[in-house]
């Protein structure tokens, strides 16, 4: 396996010559989104084939070792190559596509984004509690893990408008679909996750304003997560007003 991510990596440029690329997605997947915003910042062209999870075809199961989006299918004239794995997909797409840098130059700043990528996971893992929980004692804790976590964040923002200052980033890719779900959960009920953390406020604004975000999702994303919540029975519905 190392010695196949050698060989990509080190024919990455011609690979970006030559590709098409193929995006498998889920239009409320926020993993997609982060790599469609990448894609969208870098100007690169490619297609978007959604899939219903529910009834994954057999095509997408032979492409995606773990049954998940997005996966990336890379089309050269050496045959195809799936990536699968978001972070992966977006740090191929930052090696080997032209236009916005969405990394920083320096080693040490960038492995700490990819740090704070990561962080940005684990948010999205503590936000399927919240949205999926029938339990009001689950969706309590769930809802100070994410308080508690947005808090270490905001301690680590500057002075915007993004997360590195000026320049837009892969960090950013990841954090404007975890914002996008509250655009609607602010509509059912008032959280208090962000009360406290005005950089966070702030950020979150600003990138909701970005095209490459807002191209992210369809019209209709706000209606197939309140579609999500009523079939999961949330907590969160129950708190609407």
């Amino acid at each position: 396996m190392h010695l196949y991510w050698m060989q990509l990596h080190s024919t990455a440029g011609i690979f970006a010559m030559t590709a098409s690329l193929k995006l498998i997605s889920h239009k409320l997947c926020p993993y997609v989104q982060r790599a469609v915003i990448a894609l969208e910042e870098k100007g690169v062209p490619f297609e978007r084939i959604d899939i219903d999870l529910a009834n994954k075809p057999d095509w997408f199961l032979q492409l995606s070792p773990l049954g998940k989006v997005p996966v990336l299918v890379v089309t050269t004239e050496r045959g195809e190559v799936a990536l699968f794995e978001s972070n992966v997909i977006c740090e191929y797409i930052e090696e080997t596509q032209a236009g916005l840098k969405l990394h920083p130059a320096d080693a040490l700043k960038r492995a700490g984004h990819r740090a704070w990528m990561e962080f940005g996971s684990a948010i999205l893992g503590d936000l399927w509690g919240l949205e999926t929980t029938t339990d009001p004692a689950t969706f309590e804790s769930k809802r100070q893990a994410l308080a508690a976590k947005f808090a270490r964040v905001d301690g680590a923002l500057g002075a915007g408008p993004y997360f590195a200052g000026d320049e837009f980033s892969l960090v950013d890719a990841v954090f404007a679909p975890i914002f996008r779900y509250f655009d609607v959960f602010d509509e059912l009920t008032e959280l208090g996750i962000f009360k406290d953390i005005p950089k966070v406020r702030a950020w979150r604004a600003e990138l909701a304003k970005r095209p490459s975000v807002r191209a992210a999702v369809g019209a209709d994303y706000p209606q197939l997560l309140r579609a999500f919540l009523v079939r999961h029975d949330a907590h969160l519905l129950k708190l609407a007003a």
